[in-house]
Order: structure tokens, then sequence, then C-alpha cells
């Protein structure tokens, strides 16, 4: 062998070794495009070219599902509307893993904002706090209220891992704080647990038992894998305990728990709570706000009990302990008791044989034909038969929580 193809073999062999492959035989450009199956996004038409899939069927199918489901469950059930929930992230060095895309902790800290909204927006009487876990001990992060805000910055500003996850200690604390709850509050716990094992101090069986005993409803949404004690726990307290599969399966499975669940038998009694409806202070008025302490000037509210001045609501007036609301706030609590039921789906077969089929939407004007005068896919009101397209059935149903059709005939 001459000199030169020993050069070019060895050139060859070094050009060789800079190509990253992994153990399947795939380079690293090649699993770029694996992992993300870019392909699955497509489709062809009829004339042979590829475009976009259109999304919005399927996931018109999958709301429909879920909100059929909800309406059978949800028949003659009391629902708890005004809920205590204490949110516990575990922060332990397993939420530092990156099967979640860039890791555990940022896809919580994304979805634990996203959902913290979600549940404001379903429950404007309700409040949240916030505990975390780390190096086996539990810390308050926030205290009970009802800005989501403050909540959102709280966590923002601590979102670093280390050490180990100790469950006891989270439902030890936790406890502590809903014992001082009301009756007629419902008492949550939603555990977003990163660890495959937990770092206790004592007997977590009889942990698990006082908090059934104080009638706390513990829910755990794992992110590794499924854990004996946590669905223990789960089917002690009468919550729920899922696994993530994924990004997108661990959003769907945080906002099931926006909705309030069915209240307690014990807690589904009727109770009268005293509300106050505070007024809006004087633009040029200063006065000692109550929740931070300090002299403030403007926009706040005062109390009709005490007079003192609360920044935002719904609260707890600091003084004498009044919940304070707004009447919108009671207003977008109705809908729960009384959702709006499912819309009748009409196939454009269904549309093809009517006499004069319906063309535009009722509530955004419009068209329901496809390309080409085709009638589409639209849903039908079963009591004032008005028809609808997707997007607005879904708006419907879950912002705006009244049909326009009704609501026109009633007025008119």
């Amino acid at each position: 062998m001459s000199t030169g193809e020993k050069k070019r073999l060895n050139g060859e062999a070094e050009e060789d070794d800079d190509v990253d492959v992994d153990g399947d035989g795939l380079d690293a450009w090649e699993r770029t495009y694996t992992d993300e199956r870019s392909w699955e996004a497509l489709q062809e038409d009829e004339s042979g070219l590829l475009r976009p899939i259109d999304n919005k069927a399927i996931y018109h199918a999958q709301y429909r599902r879920r909100l059929r489901s909800l309406s059978t469950t949800a028949v003659r059930i009391q629902k708890g509307l005004i809920r205590f929930l204490y949110i516990v992230v575990d922060l332990s060095r397993a939420a530092s893993e990156m099967d979640f895309r860039p890791s555990r902790m940022v896809v919580i800290a994304k979805h634990v904002e996203a959902f913290i909204r979600e549940f404001f927006d379903q429950n404007p009487l309700s409040q949240i706090g916030l505990v975390t876990i780390k190096d086996g001990v539990a810390h308050p992060l926030t205290e009970l209220g009802g800005s989501p805000e403050s909540h959102i910055k709280a966590l923002m500003g601590k979102m670093e891992c280390s050490g180990d996850s100790s469950l006891q200690n989270a439902l030890d604390l936790v406890r502590g704080y809903l014992d001082q709850i009301p009756s007629y509050g419902h008492r949550e716990v939603l555990i977003l647990y990163s660890a495959l094992s937990t770092c206790d101090p004592g007997d977590i069986t009889e942990t698990i038992q006082k908090c059934k005993e104080s009638k706390i409803r513990c829910s755990v949404i794992g992110l590794s894998a499924e854990m004996f004690i946590c669905k223990h726990l789960c089917q002690e307290t009468g919550g729920l305990y899922s696994v993530a599969m994924d990004e997108a399966h661990f959003k769907e499975l945080m906002l099931e728990h926006a909705p309030p669940p069915p209240a307690i038998a014990e807690f589904a009694i009727a109770n009268l709570i005293k509300m106050g409806f505070p007024q809006r202070a004087a633009e040029g008025s200063i006065s000692i706000c109550s929740c931070h302490k300090e002299a403030k000037v403007g926009d706040g509210y005062i109390c009709p009990r005490c007079k003192a001045r609360v920044c935002e609501l719904p609260t707890e007036c600091r003084i004498c302990g009044l919940t304070l609301v707004s009447s919108p706030h009671l207003a977008r609590s109705y809908h729960h008791l009384f959702p709006i039921a499912p819309f009748d789906e009409v196939s454009p077969r269904q549309n093809e044989l009517l006499h004069r089929p319906v063309k535009t939407c009722f509530g955004c004007q419009q068209s329901l034909l496809n390309p080409g005068n085709k009638p589409g896919l639209s849903v039908v009101c079963p009591k004032c038969k008005q028809y609808f397209c997707v997007d607005c059935d879904i708006y419907i149903h879950e912002s705006l929580h009244n049909c326009p059709g009704c609501e026109s005939f009633r007025h008119s």
C-alpha cells in the first residue's frame, strides 16, 4: 500500500471519529428529526401536495369527549366553590432531570404559572398557597391568597433543585395550615412529584390517616414513574393520581384540577357565609394598606365592616376577618352549578340532507361551508336550535358559559 493511500484511509478514519453516532446507529442530525417526528405533522391533499394537518377537528373531538364525561359525572353532584388549595412542588435533585425538555423544573414552573391563572379564572372565590420540597424539608413559599401574580413571582424566584424529597414533611406542613380553614372551605393538596422515593422522618401512613381525618383531598401528578405510596395517599383521601407521559400530557393532567371537584359528603351541607362587598377607594385618598402595612395612594378597596383598606379582591380582611368579594366573582362561580349542556354535533352528511342548510355560524357569523360550498362540521344548541362553528363551541363552553342563541331569545 502506498503512502498516499495510507493517508487517505487515516483521513477517513479521523472524519468518522468526528461524527456523533448514537447507540442505534443514527447521527446527531438524524436524531433531531427522529425525536421531533416532524413528518407526522404533514398529510397529502387531493392534488398530491403536502400540507400541515388540520388539528382543529382532532382537538374538537377530544374536547367533546372531555365535555361529555364532565356533564355525565356532574349531574346532581354538589361542588365546592370555595376552595383552599396548596400546590406542593418537588424541587429535589430529581427535578433537574432532562427527560422533560429542557428540564422537569422548567416544565413544572411554566405549567404551574398557567394553572394558577386558569384556577383563579374558574374559581374566583378560592385561594392558593405554594409549598416546595427540597433537601428533605418542606418550605412554605406563599400563604393562602387570591393574587396570582404574587404566587407566580414567588415561585419563579425559588426555582433551585437540591437534595432528597420528603412527602411526609410536606403533608404535615400543609395539614397544619389547612386545619385552620373554616368548615365551609374545601381543603385540597396538589403534589407535583418528581422523585422515585421519599425520605421521611416517621411513619407516613399515620400522616395519611390524619389527612383523611382532616378531610383533605390529596392529588398527585408524577413525572417519573408510579409509586405505591402516592397511589395509596390518593385512594385514602379521595384524590386523583396520575403519571405524566410527556409535557402535553402533564399540562392536560394539571388543567383537570382547575374545575371544582365534587364536594365531600360531610361538607355537602348548606352553610350561610358572611361576605362583604367593599367599595373602591377614591383616587386621591391616602390610607394604610392592611395587606402590605404601608401607606398607599389611589386604588384599593375599603372593608364595609371595619373600614380597613385592602389592595385586591377576593381576600380576607386582616383586621376583622370578613371575606371580601365583588359581584362579578359570584357571577363567575355560577356556571359551575348550572353548566351549559353540550351542543349536538351535526355532521356534513346531516347538513346535506337539510333542505336549506345553515351557511353561517350564529356566534361569529363566519361561513360553515368548506371549500367547494360543501357543508362542514358544526354543532347545534339543543334548546335554541342555533348552529355554531367548532371554535365558537369551545369558546362558549370554556370561556363564555352562556349560549348566545338562548340569551338573544330571552331578551327578545
